[in-house]
């Protein structure tokens, strides 16, 4: 029998939503074939399976939220499900005798293995302590390498405590709701086929009940899975450490579908203030759809950045037909060359680089008190897919050829189509440029990526009527707009960026001497 565990998602991302399963249990799958796919709150990851067989069971349902290295199913080898391990009837043969000892004689030691204790995991730069958030396991129940004990909480991300042998818990150090330290002992564990006696009765009573009145702080992943399911403290009956939130009470309300009565009246805020009234006739015509947590995401970093920096938007115009003629030239040239199209963002890409060394700090950002300078251009390029925007990263575009940038355009363009982009390749732009054009778009001001202090937004070429030299001219004329954080970008920087991409772009002869 095979586990099929969930893949790791990405630098700071802990858990995922099962979305879809393409196979059900008893059904016949392939090596690589897709069995499932994981929504997380920027990517979708599909799941292939490791070995050919059949699906025997699935663990984790649609709609199920799930860790890293979670098990989401089983897989046996062949075409039918293989008969029992011969070691799992003995090991049962072991803790029989074990368990009927402890009947007896309470102070049981363990039949064989030895001790091996559970330690706290490195928990990341700069965090040194965590919280027990939640115990999978309790004393005397076996567990099987790599099976999760407990979830630990830190100030940033849920850490999962895997079992590092085959064996039995023995004995837990540190309680849910007790802070551990990076390195510090968790509990103890027997290896091998051994058995312990079970914890004293004190220690399998019910959890403690709720305490009412009392400043406690919820699990962080509670209070986050809270807020994005709209409820209150007061709707949610904690099963934690005197009286404490935990994830798993959070999810227990959302999957009843109907949150418990609140005790005490609680103002819903602006943002999530309720709808109006829908008439009946309405109401039969509308169709309600959770949002992905992609879009969850979008929404909430959007208006994160709204409310913290401090944004501003200035406009331009550039006369395009000098690139437009260019591009006409040598685009033929160009593609049996380079085996790439020549398009508009690799002018553009190098006119923002051109600006940006004239104006760094619209390729800065704050970090509290200080401005950080970046003396590299990783350019973010802003993409529209049917699960919503993302924007992956271009690094060190400043040190590209025309056909480099084009080729990563390319590439990147065609993963995002696909939701193939990873976690890696979306972060760490100092820089985006965001394209409206494309779908028709003649103005428009484009909201910051956070942290970064400058974004270019593109539109629709259109032919106007242009005065050039005393005559009316029609040339093939696009908006930009430059939307910056005023906290680090003065008006005069953003005005000077702009007109340095104008400049370049209607003549890009300055691009190869570097004006």
């Amino acid at each position: 029998m095979t586990e099929i565990r969930v893949p790791t998602l990405g630098e700071s991302v802990t858990e995922a939503t099962v979305a879809t399963w393409f196979k059900k249990p008893g059904d016949a799958v392939a090596v690589d074939e897709m069995l499932c796919e994981l929504e997380t709150d920027k990517v979708t990851v599909e799941v292939p399976s490791p070995i050919a067989g059949t699906l025997s069971e699935i663990v984790a349902e649609e709609g199920a939220t799930v860790g890293v290295d979670a098990l989401l199913a089983q897989v046996s080898e062949g075409d039918s499900a293989p008969a029992p391990k011969a070691e799992k009837p003995a090991a049962k043969a072991e803790v029989a005798p074990a368990a009927a000892v402890s009947e007896t004689t309470p102070e049981a030691t363990p039949v064989s293995g030895e001790t091996v204790d559970i330690m706290v995991p490195t928990l990341g730069e700069s965090v040194t302590e965590a919280t027990v958030s939640t115990w999978f396991k309790k004393p005397g129940e076996n567990v099987q390498a790599d099976e999760m004990l407990c979830e630990l909480e830190t100030d940033k991300v849920s850490v999962e405590v895997p079992a590092p042998a085959s064996g039995v818990l023995q004995e837990v150090l540190a309680g849910e709701g007790d802070t551990v330290e990076a390195g510090g002992k968790l509990a103890t564990m027997t290896s091998g086929g051994g058995a312990v006696a079970p914890a004293p009765a004190e220690a399998a009573s019910a959890p403690a009940p709720v305490a009412s009145g009392k400043d406690i702080e919820n699990a962080p992943s509670a209070n986050k899975l809270m807020a994005e399911n709209n409820l209150s403290a007061d709707q949610v009956t904690g099963t934690g450490k005197g009286g404490r939130i935990m994830k798993e009470d959070v999810q227990k309300v959302v999957a009843a579908g109907v949150a418990p009565p609140s005790t005490t009246s609680v103002p819903a805020p602006a943002a999530q203030a309720p709808r109006a009234p829908v008439a009946a006739d309405d109401a039969s015509r509308e169709e309600r759809v959770k949002m992905t947590r992609l879009r969850q995401t979008i929404a909430r970093r959007l208006k994160d950045s709204q409310n913290t920096a401090a944004m501003l938007t200035t406009y331009n115009e550039v006369d395009m037909g000098a690139v437009m003629d260019l591009r006409s030239e040598y685009k033929d040239l160009f593609l049996k060359k380079h085996g790439v199209k020549l398009g508009f963002m690799s002018f553009f890409t190098k006119a923002c680089v051109h600006a940006l060394k004239e104006v760094p700090e619209v390729n800065a950002e704050i970090d509290g008190t200080d401005v950080v300078y970046k003396n590299y251009v990783h350019m973010g390029i802003a993409a529209g897919t049917p699960t919503g925007l993302v924007v992956p990263v271009i690094r060190d575009a400043d040190a590209m050829s025309f056909a480099d940038i084009e080729k990563a355009i390319a590439e990147k363009g065609a993963k995002a189509r696909d939701g193939k982009l990873s976690m890696a390749e979306m972060q760490g732009g100092s820089f985006t440029i965001s394209n409206g054009g494309v779908y028709g778009s003649l103005m428009s001001s484009p909201i910051l990526n956070p942290p970064q202090s400058g974004i270019l937004g593109m539109h629709k070429i259109q032919d106007r009527p242009m005065a050039i030299n005393g005559e009316v001219v029609i040339r093939p004329m696009m908006y930009l707009a430059l939307s910056y954080d005023h906290r680090i970008v003065d008006g005069k920087g953003a005005v000077t960026f702009l007109v340095r991409v104008k400049e370049a772009l209607e003549d890009p002869r300055r691009l190869l001497m570097d004006l």
